[in-house]
């Protein structure tokens, strides 16, 4: 009778646990979190490297401290991601996300008040601290939502993610043609509406029996790192995470300057041509990922996602004409769709209580990447910088992407030939 009573408890609880992680009201107001966070740095994105401009002379200089900037924020936050992943697992993610927004909120205010390149660097060292918001809500969508639909939900994230990408750099570069300060004020008045609006609205998505002790092995970004890299069922995955991510930021970096240099984009422009990056990013993540996943499947879409990359930055090196980068960024619809079916693929062979362990080890891959990428990138650029603005060796930054996606293609391609995507990592729930 003890035993079947036991038995009863044991059911009721995991039945209780699964009940939980397919609630979609908490999703709901994770994603408007997203939104508000990714429009807040959105407005940044066209304007600070333009910014930099101010405090320096000459494009090569111009370049450099830009991406001296870009690799403190990313030393600052490839350190700090994992411990707040973890953390989100001890303590749940509604803390940390709401310490996220606050930390946000003094790095934009500090970047508005900058009279000098020092202040600039202050900026961004408190929002490498802070800058979790990503992690613990792919956290918080695993948490919410089934193995299943894992994929559906990372897709919502990345087309709230969208959507903040669409309106931020727009207005952005509107508000930069006024006054180059003045998008960072309204950054951090979006922040702090953000903490208001989480405070009071975002629920818990991590009940206490599923969290898990603090351990700072865990939150070690090179531990963290480790720890993947010893996983044999997704060690090639990671590697391609790694390599696509470092394509990624390579053309975040140098978006901006590149256009600058070669075209003579102003903030206005590269906030419409941002813009068009999100709306493209919203039509696939929201309305087409899951009919892209019926249709190919989530190994199929990762490989023609990659390929598709990997073609385009090629072409937007080559690029002459202003008007071709929009072309381009139309053109490669499959690549928004890779980055949510690999983290599908990853996630689902992952224990449901290491999730937010797990995407804070990917955030911190990526933070990893913001560190060495920008250097790297922004040197490069500073050395072609000279050039004729139709030579086409300014585009090497994106030649660099290009080789980067490709041995991305060709790892993919190798690891899906030898390997099957894992399972979902949840425990069955009890039947009487």
């Amino acid at each position: 009778m003890e035993s079947s009573t036991t038995t009863n408890e044991v059911s009721a609880s995991e039945t209780t646990e699964v009940t939980h992680k397919v609630k979609p009201a908490g999703l709901n107001f994770i994603l408007v979190c997203v939104f508000i966070d990714m429009l807040g740095i959105g407005l940044a994105i066209p304007v600070l490297p333009i910014l930099v401009g101010e405090f320096v002379e000459g494009r090569d200089l111009q370049a450099y401290w830009f991406g001296i900037l870009a690799t403190v924020f990313g030393l600052l936050q490839f350190l700090c991601m994992p411990i707040l992943g973890a953390m989100s697992d001890r303590i749940g993610r509604r803390p940390v996300l709401l310490y996220s927004m606050v930390g946000m909120f003094f790095n934009f205010l500090a970047t508005a008040w900058a009279p000098t390149l020092s202040m600039l660097f202050i900026g961004r060292v408190i929002g490498g601290m802070s800058s979790a918001s990503m992690s613990v809500a792919s956290a918080y969508a695993s948490d919410v939502s089934t193995p299943e639909n894992r994929a559906k939900s990372f897709g919502k994230i990345g087309a709230a993610f969208g959507m903040g990408f669409i309106v931020g750099p727009m207005l952005g570069g509107l508000l930069g043609s006024v006054n180059l300060h003045l998008p960072f004020y309204v950054a951090a008045g979006l922040c702090a509406a953000n903490f208001i609006f989480g405070f009071f609205f975002v629920p818990e998505s991590l009940p206490k029996e599923r969290r898990t002790a603090f351990s700072l092995a865990r939150a070690n970004p090179f531990s963290s790192l480790l720890r993947l890299a010893r996983r044999p069922d997704i060690r090639g995955l990671v590697a391609v995470f790694a390599l696509v991510t470092f394509a990624q930021v390579m053309l975040q970096t140098t978006w901006v300057l590149y256009t600058n240099f070669r075209f003579g984009w102003s903030p206005r422009d590269n906030g419409i041509s941002l813009f068009c990056v999100g709306l493209t990013a919203v039509v696939v993540q929201a309305g087409l990922l899951g009919w892209l996943m019926k249709r190919f499947g989530e190994v199929k879409l990762s490989l023609l996602g990659i390929a598709s990359g990997a073609i385009v930055f090629v072409l937007y090196g080559l690029a002459t004409q202003g008007w071709m980068m929009y072309v381009f960024i139309l053109c490669n619809l499959l690549a928004f769709a890779a980055g949510p079916a690999l983290q599908a693929i990853i996630s689902k062979a992952t224990d449901p209580r290491e999730q937010g362990a797990l995407m804070g080890s990917l955030q911190a891959m990526g933070s990893l990447a913001i560190v060495v990428v920008p250097v790297i990138g922004t040197g490069v650029l500073a050395k072609v910088s000279h050039f004729p603005a139709n030579d086409w060796r300014i585009g090497a930054t994106f030649f660099l992407s290009a080789v980067m996606q490709t041995i991305a293609l060709f790892i993919a391609w190798r690891y899906f030939a030898t390997h099957r995507p894992a399972k979902p990592a949840i425990t069955p729930v009890a039947t009487t």
